[in-house]
């Protein structure tokens, strides 16, 4: 009688001794993925060439949503942007000008309060981009693309509110 209630060895393998006890720990499992998923890490995929070649296009890569609750985005940061309310598009993209800073782009070349920036991520051959200095506001971030080979027309860069950051790409 004692024989018949142990479980079989296949049903240990698969189960465990408990099914009950099994059971839970699934589904606490599930929550803790789906929680995970919801409100920490997000999936995304980067779509386009602006980021290559650091993110190839079609490349998947997690978005860390806490990394900015309790610090600000840095420069050289790569960051996804939400883009409108509604959308659940995001934008990747690099933090190149700080609250506060004052940013040019000429002849390629991004000056902040007067002084070139060094960018060790731009790899590609630099097109002639242009932009006037602007001032960034105090919630204010400037973001562009790593691929500076492309004519300026075709990148979505700019300023950006720190409430549209969702947070830091993990590579």
């Amino acid at each position: 009688m004692e024989e018949s209630k142990k479980a079989s060895w296949q049903q240990r393998l698969l189960v465990g001794g408990n099914i009950k006890f099994t059971l839970l720990r699934i589904a606490g499992l599930v929550v803790f993925v789906f929680l995970l998923i919801k409100y920490v890490m997000i999936p995304v995929r980067c779509e386009g060439l602006s980021m290559e070649p650091n993110y190839p296009d079609r490349s998947i890569h997690l978005v860390y949503k806490l990394a900015y609750w309790h610090s600000s985005p840095q420069r050289g940061d790569v960051i996804a942007i939400k883009i409108g309310e509604a959308q659940k598009i995001l934008l990747m993209k690099r933090v190149i000008g700080l609250p506060g800073e004052k940013i040019s782009i000429s002849d390629g070349v991004v000056h902040i309060n007067g002084e070139p920036l060094e960018e060790p991520w731009v790899q590609k051959k630099r097109l002639p981009w242009n932009r006037k200095e602007v001032e960034l506001k105090p919630d204010e971030y400037l973001v562009i693309g790593d691929n500076r080979s492309m004519p300026m027309q075709m990148h979505e860069f700019g300023e950006v509110s720190i409430k549209r950051i969702q947070g830091k790409i993990i590579k």
